[in-house]
């Protein structure tokens, strides 16, 4: 596939006050993307976007609780208002709770749903109608490594970041021969503030992700795959090849995933 040039085509990030959003976000601007950021802390959003501003780059700032669909109406309709069209989305914003599946089928289930999933169904929603009108676009879902297996402990989260990855498989198709491009991102653990509003928002940490392993980046090194896929429109985005293979053999291989995942559960202090 021919190469997308990305200067002076708009992208709107959701979840752009921080980590994989605000790093995603200033890569993008670097590389010649007007940006319009989408969050719910305004304060942090306007500092993200000075910046970019201040670096020579083209941000607009919006507030944004992707969990009501008129909010994310409005801000592809700013985003059009400002850069004149819209390019690419990404659907970024979400957040992750530890509680096992039988605490999960309430409030915490439906929140992160609201959140991960229909948050992101909601901004894709509204921004592929101009996407549609010209024939052009790409739309990303920030999924997760996780959306390929059943973790412990975060079964409502594994289960929202599988729908996305369902959902952007299933729309990869259809919107196909409309010239819209459509990935799903699946990065691994990632230094961000996930993991300490996850703990903020748990109960009782039995089964901690935030400790140092192999899988472990910076979240630049996610904007720099997502910039890379906006050049080069794929499928499937993975931050490390290597998670993705290990993962793709753990769900033909259930039997030795399950001894497996209780084995890391026991290193962190859970009795399986």
């Amino acid at each position: 596939m021919a190469r997308v040039p990305l200067h002076d085509r708009p992208i709107l990030i959701t979840g752009a006050s921080s980590g994989i959003g605000e790093a995603t976000a200033r890569l993008c601007a670097k590389a010649g993307m007007p940006v319009l950021l989408a969050a719910r802390r305004t304060d942090r959003l306007a500092e993200v976007a000075g910046s970019i501003i201040k670096a020579g780059g083209r941000a607009e700032a919006v507030g944004c609780d992707v969990s009501d669909e008129a909010q994310c109406r409005r801000a592809v309709e700013r985003c059009v208002e400002v850069f004149g069209s819209i390019y690419a989305v990404f659907a970024n914003a979400g957040f992750g709770v530890e509680a096992p599946v039988l605490e999960s089928d309430g409030a915490i289930f439906d929140d992160m749903m609201k959140v991960n999933y229909h948050g992101s169904m909601h901004v894709v929603r509204y921004a592929l109608e101009p996407m549609r009108a010209a024939r052009s676009g790409h739309v990303l879902f920030c999924s997760s490594c996780l959306s390929k297996i059943g973790l412990p402990f975060y079964s409502a989260y594994c289960i929202s970041k599988a729908a996305q990855d369902y959902a952007a498989r299933a729309l990869r198709h259809e919107l196909r021969a409309e010239g819209i491009r459509v990935s799903s991102v699946h990065p691994t653990s990632t230094r961000t503030e996930f993991f300490d509003l996850a703990r903020t928002r748990s109960r009782d940490i039995k089964f901690d992700l935030s400790g140092r392993t192999a899988f472990m980046h910076p979240p630049e090194k996610v904007g720099r795959a997502v910039v890379r896929c906006l050049r080069r429109p794929r499928g499937e985005v993975w931050t490390s090849p290597l998670l993705r293979f290990i993962l793709g053999v753990a769900v033909i291989c259930p039997e030795t995933t399950d001894r497996v995942l209780r084995r890391i559960a026991r290193k962190r202090g859970h009795p399986v």
